[in-house]
């Protein structure tokens, strides 16, 4: 079976049960929130099933899933840690079902898992930093906004109570928002918070517009020759399911 709608993962592998083995991970590992918080999901932990799918895209463009020698067995690297800070593997056996995918998922597995024996050697995780300078915004760069592009295309994630407020109001809303976002970059490079979108790293700025310190939205910023250019916006829960792709988000304005 070759279904290009599926994610990679699902080509890759028979997916039995795999809401109850994100539970089971989530039980696993370091305590982290992989619910979204304003936005509605047909999966259960949304976040955390967008992460394993989009970091095992990563695993397979860079080559990182391992095969144990007799070739019945596969695993990758998740990227996650017990509390005991020990890796979590997620585990493939050969699939004996006829006219379905190569592989059949058995579960995530801890490093030291007599399972894990299987494989001479254990893959290492998904790496994202092909240039450091993409993880750090420079305020003394151009930024480059089409405010009017951004509201025609994302109005559906403003919060609720700007429904009724016409494009030139929101246009000014998000100049005095951008302007507030360089001003904390300023203070603290840390406020631009890196995600992993589509194959490059882009930065992510907070958009405060009902008060100073609080965002309702996060700006996607790429890093262009000269300048950045401001890509779209996200619900703040988007923001954060993306920025996890790269690690634990711990930037107190996502979390």
């Amino acid at each position: 079976m070759n279904d290009h709608s599926l994610p990679p993962i699902k080509e890759f592998a028979y997916l039995p049960d795999f809401a109850d083995h994100l539970a089971e991970l989530e039980e696993s590992v370091e305590d982290e929130d992989w619910e979204y918080r304003q936005m509605e999901s047909e999966f259960p932990r949304p976040i955390l099933y967008a992460y394993i799918i989009h970091t095992f895209n990563r695993i397979e463009e860079e080559h990182k899933i391992a095969f144990a020698p007799d070739d019945r067995a596969a695993c990758f690297n998740t990227g996650l840690v017990t509390p005991q800070q020990e890796p979590v593997f997620a585990l493939f056996d050969e699939n004996k079902i006829p006219d379905r995918q190569p592989w059949y998922f058995q579960g995530f597995v801890r490093k030291g898992d007599v399972r894990m024996t299987r494989f001479v050697e254990l893959p290492d995780m998904a790496n994202y930093i092909d240039d450091p300078v993409d993880f750090v915004f420079d305020p003394a760069m151009e930024l480059r906004k089409n405010t009017e592009h951004l509201i025609a295309e994302n109005r559906e994630r403003f919060p609720i109570e700007f429904d009724e407020y016409g494009d030139f109001q929101l246009q000014n809303l998000l100049s005095g928002a951008f302007e507030n976002a360089i001003r904390r970059t300023r203070r603290n490079f840390r406020i631009a918070v890196p995600q992993y979108h589509r194959g490059r790293v882009q930065l992510l700025l907070p958009l405060c517009l009902r008060s100073a310190s609080e965002p309702d939205m996060a700006a996607v910023v790429e890093r262009m020759d000269q300048y950045y250019r401001v890509a779209t916006c996200l619900t703040l829960d988007q923001a954060y399911s993306n920025a996890r792709l790269l690690g634990r988000v711990d930037d107190i304005w996502l979390r």
